[in-house]
């Protein structure tokens, strides 16, 4: 069963997607899934539906929601912060525990690039509540991302401006004081619990370095799944199929 949702965050609504399992006896897991960087809830080539019908048939249920500013949740995206993107997590991670046919103790959570930068930093601060980690691609570097080729005297002119202009979205001054003020990797780093971290090594977003920079935080919690050939978003059926193979088979073993 598939069917719209939707919840509040700071006054915005948030809309999303639930994901219920056709045949439920007694409580059940939840998975958290969190899109990236000027995405949305279905992702490059509709990754995540695929994704939570997977989980479903596996008896797993799942959301996803556009953060606020993306896709059909409120707000603009001129106005997104990862640390607005982070209360957002929050409620969302408060609504699937709040359903009463999910078993609170397993819940899971999947992040993908911006996605999965938020969900390392929320499993941090809720490590009682998230029984499980899945990153994809998680892009801890999100202040090189943006600030990639741009001098100071760049980003004074674009504090003048008020923002500027990242392949199409308008990218606030408030976003770019937000990421300066935030160590990803500090904030990720408590998270105790086990970890799948997947990345291809042709990414040229968010450089393999980076999810061996999280291994290293997790320690023997954590394991590193490698898709050769592969660039950010998986972009092929191949990639896609090991992405989400990997990705089920590990919530699997750690849910249910």
């Amino acid at each position: 069963m598939q069917k719209s949702v939707e919840i509040e965050s700071k006054e915005l609504t948030l809309r999303g997607m639930l994901h219920v399992p056709e045949r439920i006896n007694g409580k059940i897991p939840i998975v958290c899934i969190f899109h990236g960087f000027y995405s949305d809830k279905t992702e490059a080539h509709f990754m995540f539906v695929k994704l939570s019908r997977k989980l479903a048939d596996r008896g797993i249920a799942s959301v996803r929601f556009d953060f606020r500013g993306s896709g059909e949740s409120d707000g603009e995206f001129i106005d997104m912060t990862v640390s607005k993107e982070l209360e957002d997590a929050n409620a969302i991670l408060d609504y699937a525990g709040s359903l009463d046919f999910v078993d609170i103790n397993k819940i899971g959570v999947i992040g993908l690039s911006l996605g999965g930068a938020i969900a390392s930093m929320l499993a941090a601060d809720r490590r009682e509540t998230i029984k499980s980690l899945c990153l994809w691609s998680p892009a801890g570097n999100m202040r090189d991302i943006i600030i990639k080729g741009k001098s100071k005297d760049d980003v004074r002119q674009i504090r003048r401006k008020g923002f500027f202009d990242f392949e199409g979205l308008s990218i606030g001054t408030e976003f770019l004081g937000d990421i300066e003020n935030i160590d990803i990797f500090r904030k990720a780093s408590s998270y105790d619990k086990n970890v799948l971290i997947i990345h291809g090594d042709k990414d040229e977003t968010v450089p393999l370095c980076i999810s061996e920079r999280y291994l290293e935080l997790y320690g023997t919690n954590a394991v590193l799944h490698i898709v050769k050939g592969a660039d950010h978003t998986f972009n092929s059926k191949e990639w896609e199929d090991e992405v989400l193979d990997c990705s089920i088979a590990f919530m699997e073993t750690e849910l249910l």
